[in-house]
């Protein structure tokens, strides 16, 4: 995403007030798009339905089944996205457009397969619903898994106002394709909420395959064991059911949920407060793209190309330090504007959740959710830096840790009581971050010494001949987020 954020950052140059609304703006937009799109998508289908006199008991079969469907989707897409990622990465860096394209119809058509095959047999054995019901689910479940492979190409490129079209165009058509089927009730509301996502997923491609050239139809080469890395299959997982994991356990457990439809339940508990509390995740957001994606992304460029090139150890070392500079600006900038946000939501609360019209309970834990969502994008920040300096091992502790900690301690409040409910996430989130940030200080503590050794090391144990998988000498082939 740094390409897009070297674009925004032109609306900055001119110091003007205007200019740096459009570049935050847009930044927001686009690095939080699909998720606050989505949450803000079906929260206006249902409210909308509400007042058109649909039933309360279908629109909350709605919510629900597209609320299990994004999860169970990230989570199952969590085990190709980075490696896949990392794939392109490392064949664009070589220079070998021709493969793009195909290799992306490729991660395409096996997603289909999996994530189809997936949703039929869960339809075969856990749901007794409709037939047009259980078509309609996995239709859903296939096009939002490819949704999210198809987005991580969206993002790499450049041109942030087609990208952000097509979000516009997919998701107001998603809403309002939607509505429109409000007469056919459940069915209705699920085939405009595919109608619009299939939308969206084409025009997606429409945008990303003209980028590259085309070649054969179809290759499945990011399969091959000797071109990816299996740590990244772990990380992608581990991260996405890390994320998903005290939803998870609220929506499973008997006395925080009910039954809706088939095997698929809801917590009214906890559910509302936490979507609200993601919403408040686009200014961190738009910080990270500014200063993390391209601040940072800069130095890290400039450190490398000095190491690869023939500067001298001053040099080396005056560009290191901008490095380090560049990412710890980045975190106390995420966490400034973080905080501001958190800030004016908590006192904006009481009357959030009035305009609403839910009731007053549901304010503290929302104020914990706000918390874990603002470490929760500080923690996404460090894990972007340890993949730049190709730390999988630190970025794989990481998202072990919040997965780990996300199930215990979500599982611990819910034995304590209601009031303590959100703070297992709130503790998760927040505890990961700080590991991140510990570990990141590690590596950037005297990152030219570890920079060398590493290079070193690595050279000693790959034979003269063949090519490292990974080295410092072409950073570029990195993981590029």
């Amino acid at each position: 995403m740094a390409g897009i954020g070297f674009e925004l950052r032109k609306y900055l140059d001119g110091d003007s007030f205007t200019g740096s609304l459009k570049a935050y703006g847009f930044a927001g937009l686009i690095s939080a798009g699909p998720w606050v799109l989505s949450i803000l998508g079906v929260m206006l289908i249902g409210l909308v339905a509400l007042s058109q006199k649909v039933s309360g008991q279908e629109i909350k079969q709605f919510t629900t089944s597209i609320t299990w469907i994004m999860g169970a989707s990230l989570v199952l897409t969590g085990l190709l996205q980075l490696v896949f990622t990392r794939y392109i990465a490392d064949r664009l860096y070589e220079g070998r457009e021709i493969i793009v394209n195909s290799n992306l119809l490729g991660a395409v058509f096996l997603t289909s397969v999996v994530s189809g095959v997936i949703g039929l047999l869960l339809a075969l054995t856990l749901f007794h619903e409709s037939f047009a019901y259980e078509l309609l689910m996995i239709a859903n479940f296939v096009t939002l898994s490819n949704v999210w492979i198809v987005v991580i190409f969206v993002a790499g490129l450049k041109r942030f106002k087609l990208i952000l079209y097509s979000f516009a165009v997919g998701y107001g058509a998603t809403v309002i394709l939607s509505i429109l089927a409000l007469p056919w009730g459940l069915p209705g509301l699920l085939a405009g909420f595919l109608a619009g996502h299939a939308l969206l997923l084409f025009l997606m491609l429409a945008v990303v395959i003209p980028e590259y050239p085309v070649g054969e139809i179809v290759r499945l080469d990011f399969l091959k064991r000797d071109q990816i890395f299996p740590i990244l299959i772990f990380i992608g997982f581990f991260y996405n059911l890390g994320i998903w994991m005290d939803k998870l356990i609220f929506w499973l457990y008997p006395a925080t949920s009910e039954a809706i439809i088939g095997p698929l339940r809801t917590s009214m508990i906890y559910d509302l407060p936490i979507f609200l509390a993601y919403l408040s995740i686009i200014p961190g957001m738009a910080v990270f793209l500014l200063r993390i994606e391209t601040d940072f992304a800069e130095a890290y460029e400039g450190f490398f190309t000095a190491v690869r090139g023939n500067a001298s150890l001053q040099e080396i070392e005056k560009l290191g330090n901008e490095m380090v500079v560049a990412v710890r600006e980045g975190l106390f900038q995420i966490i400034r504007v973080q905080g501001i946000t958190v800030l004016v939501l908590y006192l904006l609360g009481p009357q959030i959740v009035s305009w609403l019209g839910i009731s007053e309970k549901y304010v503290h834990l929302y104020y914990v959710d706000l918390v874990g969502v603002a470490a929760q994008v500080l923690m996404l920040a460090v894990l972007n830096v340890s993949f730049y300096l190709d730390r999988l091992k630190d970025a794989l502790l990481l998202c072990a840790s919040l997965l780990v900690t996300n199930t215990l301690f979500t599982w611990i409040t819910i034995m304590l009581g209601p009031v303590y409910y959100g703070y297992g996430f709130g503790l998760s989130m927040t505890i990961t971050a700080f590991i991140g940030i510990w570990r990141l200080s590690v590596e950037m503590d005297n990152i030219e010494f570890r920079t060398f050794m590493r290079e070193r090391t690595e050279t000693v144990k790959v034979p003269v001949k063949e090519k490292p998988a990974v080295s410092v000498a072409n950073p570029g082939e990195n993981l590029a987020t």
